[in-house]
């Protein structure tokens, strides 16, 4: 009993309840301040420190791409216009979408710190009580840490900054067996407002590992009183559409859940590559919910754009051993590894392969609605009529992961264990792959320099420190 008492914890819920819904999400990603030529979207896979280095490696790489130098000197990390981040993803993302440029010190802030020190991790009866309830760390571990130490007490308010993209973390609804991704449509469906919400609760949301962690709790509106709620037009027409996406569908779900079901009081979030390990939920709810076939660019900046890049940033590890040399094995440890490496490495792909066609669906629709443009139109969007092709608009969609890399380099990535902590050389191996990963890859570097070549802006140069 006294250990039992010493167990109790501080769970939630990260959210309250307020009395007027939000509206609904974003209508359209801010237009940028610049040309508008070049739109970059990317995603953080989930995979601990190890990812949070490999995705800050990939904003360095992109960084050293300088694009434009008029009217002002331009990387491609100013045109990503729209982030997401899972698990250990999670971290960069946010703190991109948090500092914007300012984000180069993440490395001192988060990346070569030990965010393990304040976790419950040794073996003993009170840890083993705190698993046995649901998990070995609360919110006053890991999500306090991030609080203090790396996003500085700010809620989603913060992301509101002039030119900030949008950002999306996904967390897993355990309950419902679906994505949670952090927007206003699902705070909306919640009775809440997602511009309260702690950012460190929201990563920590999306990187709690069963076990290690218990789930970050979201208070649901079954005892609360509802907020003049209605449901999005996308959500009816999914629940109603029978040719609708299944994952479409189980989002829905979940928001008629949180709204409607007397039983279900509190949502449970772990980890969200559970359900999204290379965070591409927020984009296709982007689509889904999209009012024109130009969504989530404005219109302008559907019409200005011409290259149109996503990058995933996979920081997966293959499965490795001696095991496969002999009749027997592999034994329990390694067995529990395969099987987490195998579902992550499979689901990877399926949502990478999911991605590729929902951007090339949107290609079709964004050149039948550009053809479709009266001239006056699109010069009150371009300034001039001189040039234009509405179908000249390119969409890239590439990953970049440690199979990009020879022995031996790719056996040195992928020995990275998935931690909260890493030796600094580790964490400045990881960087320098995301750097490189950006050099090497040619589909990469033919769209940027179409672009470069576009604007005069010249070769590759160094970033700015």
């Amino acid at each position: 009993m006294a250990l039992s008492a010493c167990t109790l914890t501080d769970v939630g819920p990260i959210n309250t309840h307020v009395a007027e819904a939000r509206r609904p999400s974003f209508e359209y990603i801010p237009d940028p301040s610049d040309d508008g030529s070049m739109v970059v979207g990317l995603a953080i896979s989930g995979g601990g420190t190890r990812a949070a280095a490999f995705g800050y490696g990939v904003l360095r790489g992109l960084d050293e791409v300088v694009v434009d130098h008029h009217p002002m000197r331009r990387t491609a990390v100013d045109d990503i216009r729209m982030i997401s981040g899972t698990s250990g993803g999670a971290v960069p993302a946010a703190y991109f979408g948090y500092k914007g440029r300012g984000y180069v010190d993440l490395r001192e802030r988060f990346l070569l710190q030990n965010a393990e020190k304040e976790l419950h991790s040794r073996i003993s009866p009170l840890n083993l009580i705190r698993v046995y309830n649901g998990g070995a760390n609360d919110r006053s571990t890991f999500a306090d840490w991030l609080d203090r130490n790396v996003f500085d007490g700010n809620t989603y308010s913060a992301f509101k900054r002039k030119d900030a993209p949008i950002v999306w973390i996904n967390a897993s609804d355990i309950y419902n067996g679906t994505p949670f991704d952090f927007t206003h449509d699902t705070f909306a469906a919640l009775c809440s407002d997602l511009e309260q919400v702690r950012i460190a609760d929201a990563v920590a949301a999306s990187a709690a590992f069963p076990v290690v962690f218990k789930p970050l709790v979201v208070s649901t509106t079954a005892t609360a009183a509802k907020c003049n709620y209605e449901r999005p037009k996308w959500l009816t027409r999914a629940l109603a559409d029978p040719a609708a996406s299944l994952r479409l569908k189980a989002y829905g779900r979940a928001l008629d859940t949180y709204q409607n079901d007397p039983k279900v009081e509190y949502i449970k979030l772990l980890d969200g590559g559970l359900t999204d390990n290379i965070g591409v939920t927020g984009f296709s709810m982007a689509r889904a919910a999209a009012k024109a076939a130009h969504s989530p660019l404005s219109a302008e900046e559907a019409v200005r754009m011409r290259t149109f890049v996503f990058i995933v940033a996979d920081a997966s590890i293959r499965t490795d051993g001696d095991w496969v040399k002999t009749k027997s094995g592999p034994k329990l440890p390694d067995m529990v590894s395969a099987i987490s490496n195998a579902g992550i490495r499979s689901s990877v792909r399926d949502e990478f392969d999911a991605l590729k066609l929902a951007v090339e669906i949107w290609r079709g629709q964004l050149i039948a609605w550009r053809c479709g443009l009266p001239g006056e139109t699109v010069r009150r969007y371009r300034g001039s009529l001189a040039g234009w092709n509405c179908s000249d608009v390119d969409l890239v969609v590439e990953d970049v992961s440690f199979d990009d890399f020879p022995e031996p380099e790719r056996a040195k990535l992928n020995d990275i264990a998935t931690r909260l902590k890493l030796p600094a050389d580790q964490v400045d191996l990881l960087i320098a792959a995301g750097r490189e990963s950006i050099r090497m890859n040619p589909r990469l570097q033919q769209a940027f320099g179409e672009v470069q070549r576009r604007a005069g802006a010249g070769p590759l140069s160094a970033s700015r420190e």
